[in-house]
This record gives structure tokens, sequence and C-alpha cells, in this order.
């Protein structure tokens, strides 16, 4: 369970969706007040969607080959395939100029509600789904799940959390680095879409295989 939450949430904190528009936020009027927002609304889909799980299981993860975790492979290995399947579709797809997004110019007007209701629309819930179908195995007795699930969630807001602090330290020079940065994402975004969607999908899909067979 943790090296997979560790891929699924390096994953996560690494697409560059979410973190273009954490930028934005930021370089916004009030951009540490609303960067902030968004923080804590990552961070509490993220703890929902464990504590939805662990609600479901009672804490206990599910016998092998018992229905539950066939279920649960099947998932890893539907998600897995449909990641590899996004990549290399978008992978052979001619590329296409990319504006920015509508919302992008009403940004410094945008609430705290806004920003907070922005990061559950970026939420990369194809991997957030890969990751609570891994949090099924947690076993609540075990204080080694307890930091498991705990450092998943800070890693997969790990890139949102450096970002912050960033800001609020040193203002002046973290709107010049972190413009620089989503220039270079948006440059980039759609080879690094491709990278993660076909890594993580090609791990997810092994995984989901493993778990079936073994």
């Amino acid at each position: 369970m943790v090296l997979d939450l560790v891929v699924i949430g390096a994953a996560i904190t690494l697409g560059p969706l979410h973190n273009s528009a954490f930028i934005l936020l930021l370089s916004s009027r009030r951009g540490a007040r609303k960067g902030l927002a968004f923080l804590l609304s990552w961070l509490a889909n993220l703890v929902v969607v464990i504590a939805c799980v662990l609600l479901l299981t009672g804490g206990e993860p599910p016998a092998r080959h018992s229905a539950p975790s066939t279920a649960v492979a099947g998932v890893k290995l539907a998600i897995g395939l449909g990641l590899v399947l996004y990549g290399a579709h978008r992978r052979r797809r001619p590329p296409r100029p990319h504006g920015p997004p509508r919302w992008t110019a009403r940004v410094d007007n945008a609430s705290l509600a806004t920003a907070a209701g922005l990061a559950w629309l970026l939420q990369p819930w194809a991997l957030v789904g890969a990751g609570a179908a891994t949090v099924v195995a947690a076993d609540l007795s075990s204080l080694g799940s307890w930091l498991a699930l705990t450092g998943y969630c800070l890693l997969a807001t790990l890139s949102l959390i450096v970002m912050e602090m960033y800001t609020v330290w040193a203002p002046t020079a973290a709107g010049a680095r972190l413009n620089a940065l989503r220039n270079w994402l948006e440059q980039h975004q759609e080879q690094l879409i491709v990278t993660l969607s076909l890594l993580v999908g090609l791990w997810l899909a092994a995984r989901g295989i493993y778990e079936l067979v073994a």
C-alpha cells in the first residue's frame, strides 16, 4: 500500500493543471489568502475521500482473493488502463494552441469560496480514485497505516504547500519565479500529462493484475 500511495501522491502533486492555476491565484490580488483557500480545499477533498473509504471498510483491509479485494484490484486495473489509453490518445493527437482558460481573466476578483471550489474542480479524480482504491488496504489498528495515509495527503499537496509558503515568506521573489514556472508548465503541459498518465497508468495496471493473480 505504501509504495502505491507514494507513486499516486507524487503523480498528483506534479500535475501541471492545478499547479498552473494555483500560481495564477497566488499572483492575483490577495493571492496568499486565495492560495490558502485552494490548498485547504484540496487537502480536505483528499481527507474526505479517505474517510469515506475507511468508513466503508471499517478500517480493516479485506481478505486476499475475497470479493471486495478482487473488486479493488479490478478498479486499479481499470483506472490504470484508462490512464494508459488517455495518455496514448493525447500523445497521438496533433498539438493544439492552448489559450488561457476563461476564468483567468476574473482571477483578481475571485472570492475565497471560488478559489476553494476551483481546487475541487481541478482535482485529478482518476488518480484520487486510484488512491481511494489503495486506501482500502489500510489497517487503522496499525500506526504504519496512519503514517502512510498522512504522508499520502501531504505528498499529494506538497507542491501547493511549498508555493504557498514561498509566497508568504518572499512574495517578490516568489512572484517572478513562480510565473516563470507557470510559463514552463504551460509550454510542457502536454508532455507532462502524457508522461504522468502513461507511467502511473502502467503502474496501476500492473498492480491490479498482480493482485488479481497473486
